[in-house]
């Protein structure tokens, strides 16, 4: 487990640094993000498998053509990698403002066009949702969220942030529900050990946010997760 560990991080950081120089190169030829998005997509592929972490996503034909947000669980970092590697379409992370201040790191999600959210006001949060409701129109990119907020420690669902879903309804586009399973114990809060898993994903059918109010909207896509959860 410990060297697992260590051939990690020794192979993710350098890796990570090529995949920022290589992106710097293509920006003359792609300023979308794509790009970017496509190398992240394979470092974390590469992270997978350095780890043993194996992942199985079903439920594919339920992404529709066109810009959705992704409602996800969250129970750990791991979950981050399995659906940037394994969900196979373009969108863009929801996360919080702090992580774009990490070097290398959080400067490769700006120049890849992910969508910082400041919760230290509800009036920069909102601020956030309307910045990236805008992103899905103008561009017609997908966005993924986790509504919880954060990591679980136990595996249960926590209480869902209704915000989350205003992005939906500002936009226009259904949600899709994500239930991940399997991530809990790779890497647990405040350790630094990876542990191998076999990592479930399943994509639900598309909830329509037309018409919908916050509440029933977050309801109906907690829902959805449940049962993805329970499958």
């Amino acid at each position: 487990m410990f060297f697992r560990t260590l051939l990690v991080w020794v192979v993710g950081i350098p890796v990570v640094i090529l995949i920022f120089v290589l992106f710097l190169l293509s920006i003359p030829f792609d300023r979308s993000g794509n790009t970017i998005h496509w190398f992240g997509r394979q470092w974390m592929r590469l992270l997978l498998a350095l780890s043993s972490v194996k992942v199985e996503v079903e439920g594919v034909d339920n992404l529709p053509d066109g810009p959705v947000v992704m409602a996800s669980n969250h129970q750990s970092a791991f979950d981050i990698l399995a659906l940037h590697a394994y969900i196979p379409v373009q969108f863009r992370w929801l996360a919080k403002k702090s992580l774009f201040k990490i070097p290398v790191v959080g400067w490769t999600m700006s120049l890849a066009g992910y969508i910082s959210i400041d919760r230290a006001r509800a009036s920069l949060a909102y601020k956030s949702i309307e910045r990236a409701a805008e992103k899905i129109k103008r561009e017609g990119v997908s966005v993924v969220i986790f509504p919880e907020g954060t990591r679980g420690t136990t595996g249960d669902l926590l209480p869902f942030k209704r915000g989350s879903f205003l992005l939906a309804i500002k936009s226009g586009v259904p949600v899709i529900p994500v239930s991940i399973q399997g991530t809990l114990n790779i890497l647990k809060k405040g350790s630094l050990l990876i542990r191998p898993a076999n990592v479930r994903i399943v994509i639900g059918a598309p909830v329509d946010s037309t018409g919908m109010k916050e509440e029933e909207l977050t309801k109906r896509v907690r829902v959805a997760i449940e049962k993805g959860l329970s499958c």
